[in-house]
This record gives C-alpha cells, structure tokens and sequence, in this order.
C-alpha cells in the first residue's frame, strides 16, 4: 500500500469438502473463537474452521450503492464445532442455513455469530447460506482511512487493508487463512468490473453486464477486490503467457489536477511488462496466474493497493516508482505474507526499497543514495520526527500501522543490511526468504533469524537498533 502523505437476495455457503465424522455428544462441541488474536485487531477473523474457498455473485446498482450478493464459502471445521463466526458488518439478512437447515443467528457488532442445529465434527465441512441485502459501507481505519466498498462518481473503489472485507461480503477476515475465489460481478451494462485472478467470461444481459473473475492461488481476505465503474481496458498477455488485464477510468487524472489524464494512467501502466520479470530474476518465480492495475478516480481514498494481481491506484500516480512499489508487493505481502499486523514493515520496506533496487538497475538513484539522503535528516526536524519515530518493528498501536517509519526505516533497514553483510549475501538472503516463504506467513523475528543463519554473523545489535530502537541509529 502507499498512503498520500507518503505513500435483492444472496447467499452465503460454506459446502461440505470433507466426508461424515463419527456420531459425538452434545458436552464434546465448543464454539469458535469470535477473533483470531492479533495484536492490533483482536477481533478480525475468527476460529474454528479454515475457508477454502469463496464465490461471491454480486448484483451492484451504483447509483444508489445497493447490493445484492450471493456468496458461497467452502470450509472444514478445525475443531468439533457447536458454532463460529463470520466477520460482516451492516446489511439485512433474510434467511441463514447450514447444511440446508434453518441456523440461529445473532449480530454483535462486526460478528455474525452462527449456531448450526448440530454441531460440525472435527475435519468435516459445512455449508451455510446466508441472504442479504443493504448499501455497502466503509470503515475508517484507526488512522482515518477509508477501508472496504467505498462508492465513486460511477461505481467503487474496493480496497480492504487492514479491515474492510466485511463491509462487504461475509469472511474470515484473518491474515492466516488464505482461500480461492470466483467472483462474478453484475452491473448496469457500460461498466467494467475487475476482480483478482483471470477472467472467465464477460456476458451482457441487456440491461446488464456480468464479469467472472477466477482467483485460484489462495488468497487472503484484504487482497480481495471488486472495484468497478467506467473504465477503458486493455487485456493481453506478457511474453511467456502470463495474462495481464489493465483498466483505466477516463476521468483519472493526477491528484490536484483538473483535467482527466487517461494516457498518462496508461503510462504508468506500461511498465508491468518490465517490472514482472526484473522481481522475478531478483527475487524468483512470479508468484500468480496473471497481473495487471486499476487506475480509477477516487479522490477521497488517498491511497493505492497490492491487491493480489490487480494492484488499485486511487489517482493517476505522480511517478512510476508507484507502479514498482505495488508489483513488488505480489512478492513481500501478498505471497509472503505477514502473520501479525504490527509486522508491517516486512511488507511497506520490502516494497519500497524495490522501488530503490529498480531504480538503480534502470539508469537512476542509487539504493544507497536514497538511504544517504534519508540518514541525513536529523531527528529534531519535523521531517526527522516523522522518519524516526516510532520504531518500525515496535509500533504502539494501529494508527501508526502506515506510517513513514514503516516505509522508509524498514527500507533503511534493507539497505543497511545489505552493505553489512555484502551483495552476494544480501541477495541470497531475499531469494531465500521468498522461496522459504511463498504462499505462507511471517514475523520479524523469522526475517531476522533467517538473515543471522546466511550471513553467519551475530546481528542482534544491528537489527534492535534499526527495527525496534526510536531515533536514528549511530553505529551498527
């Protein structure tokens, strides 16, 4: 992600992936945990099952932002189960079953508590079907961000990190459970809806228009997106086959100026076919089924997305090192993905100090001299306080989720890292962690181990000090 200031009927079903289980007594269930216990949003996500797969049919009326879906959700049950928890927030629920019979269900606050009429064995799947109905709305984010379905002038723009997939649809909102997708997208005919993965087919229904997408490398919720509206699009291919799917909304423009500036928007774009295989030489094999951005007008977001394939640009970007910033996340965010949320860094530094390794292999600054300009800011300057503080590894709370030191302090810390240990080290130490790590979940304290194990060399001075001390570091 990069921040401005730096950077109706549905159904919801969970269908059964796994045979009977042996008859148990009633005492033998218990329920799911109503959050899956991270450190900043205790409550997001939930405990008792593992999805492993979403279909989400969404009917989408963007002049008065009414949604109608039908969702279906593949599980198994990871304990005997006596009820669970989905993560939604608003709409009105007409009907709710599991396994076809009548469930109990309760709304507190973003939970949508679910009560079977018998309880869900160990290792066994389930299916529920919910309908539902409403205007999507979005959450602000502890730093006043916009999250999730979040309306423009001609459709939304849907963007989830860290909380927005439950403003709409159904989920288990949890970094540690990755599932598949199908998304297929209704919407008054002239509008063009992009979703994750490749498109399956495109079908107009007179008034109307459907898309289907098809995510079929797990995903975690946040990387979701439906944005949609009036766009021009370009689908293709890049050298090789992998598919690649570009929309730009004609009224984009650059944040501040008045007049559209869709060719610019195309662009930046234009770089994809660069940017895929120089990460995929660098850090290894590209890690989804196809690749693409969305450049819509969304003045009030104020932010961009890694959107798993389909990066989201709220505005035309300033520069292209945007384009880099958000590609490089299909590797460190959305492949390697982060287990807690305050572990930020190992997605914002990654990234960002992509966008200084590109640079300095196309012709441009250096990594070093973007690391040379920024260690020279002294602490007491605004600008200082703002670079470093807090520690990026030692963030105190989710307003500062996203803020600079996240970026360009764990970027620092890259760099820092790589003329310590030496280029050939350095790099081993990236391809490795990508490689150990692809499709799973991370901590700082694996980066940090996994760097000691390559470089054989104590670095716990270095890495307290760049990751967890506030203040510019003096020696390391």
């Amino acid at each position: 992600m990069l921040r401005m200031n730096r950077a109706g009927l549905g159904a919801l079903a969970l269908a059964l992936v796994i045979g009977a289980a042996a008859p148990a007594s009633a005492a033998d269930f218990s329920p799911g945990s109503a959050g899956a216990g991270d450190p900043f949003f205790p409550l997001a996500g939930n405990g008792g099952y593992d999805v492993r797969h979403y279909s989400l049919d969404l009917d989408y009326q963007p002049r008065n932002n009414s949604l109608d879906a039908t969702v279906t959700v593949s599980a198994a049950a990871t304990q005997d189960l006596s009820r669970f928890d989905l993560d939604f927030r608003g709409f009105h629920i007409e009907r709710l079953t599991v396994d076809g019979a009548p469930a109990e269900f309760d709304r507190k606050g973003q939970e949508l508590v679910i009560t079977p009429s018998a309880g869900i064995r160990n290792g066994r799947g389930f299916e529920v079907q919910v309908a539902y109905r409403g205007h999507p709305k979005y959450v602000l984010d502890p730093d006043k961000s916009k999250d999730g379905w979040i309306p423009t002038n001609d459709g939304a723009f849907v963007v989830n990190e860290p909380q927005g997939s439950p403003t709409w649809y159904p989920v288990n909102d949890t970094l540690k459970d990755r599932a598949t997708y199908d998304f297929v997208i209704t919407l008054p005919k002239g509008r063009t809806a992009m979703a994750n993965g490749v498109l399956v087919s495109r079908t107009e229904n007179g008034d109307t228009v459907t898309w289907h997408w098809r995510e079929s490398v797990p995903m975690i919720a946040y990387l979701a997106t439906a944005t949609n509206g009036v766009f021009e699009t370009r689908f293709g291919q890049l050298e090789g086959g992998l598919p690649i799917y570009d929309a730009v909304d004609p009224q984009t423009r650059r944040y501040g100026q008045k007049e559209p500036e869709p060719e610019l928007a195309w662009s930046r774009l234009s770089i994809e076919p660069d940017v895929v295989p120089f990460f995929s030489d660098l850090y290894g094999p590209y890690p989804f089924d196809s690749v693409g951005g969305i450049i819509d007008w969304a003045p009030n977001v104020f932010y961009s997305l890694e959107s798993q394939t389909k990066p989201n640009y709220w505005v035309v970007p300033r520069t292209p090192a945007t384009v880099v910033h958000e590609l490089a996340h299909m590797w460190f965010g959305d492949s390697v993905a982060l287990a807690k949320w305050p572990d930020m860094w190992l997605n914002e530094g990654f990234a960002t100090w992509s966008e200084w390794i590109w640079s300095e292999r196309h012709g441009g600054q250096t990594a070093q001299q973007f690391f040379d300009e920024l260690y020279a800011i002294p602490e007491d300057s605004d600008e200082g306080q703002d670079l470093w503080f807090p520690a990026p590894a030692a963030l105190p709370d989710p307003s500062v989720l996203f803020s600079t030191p996240v970026y360009d302090r764990g970027a620092m810390t890259l760099q820092a890292l790589r003329r310590k240990v030496g280029d050939e080290t350095f790099f081993s130490i990236l391809r490795t962690w990508y490689a150990e790590h692809r499709g799973g979940n991370v901590t700082t304290a694996d980066f940090t181990a996994l760097a000691e194990r390559l470089s054989d060399q104590d670095l716990d001075h270095f890495f307290q000090v760049w990751l967890y001390e506030e203040g510019r570091p003096t020696s390391w």
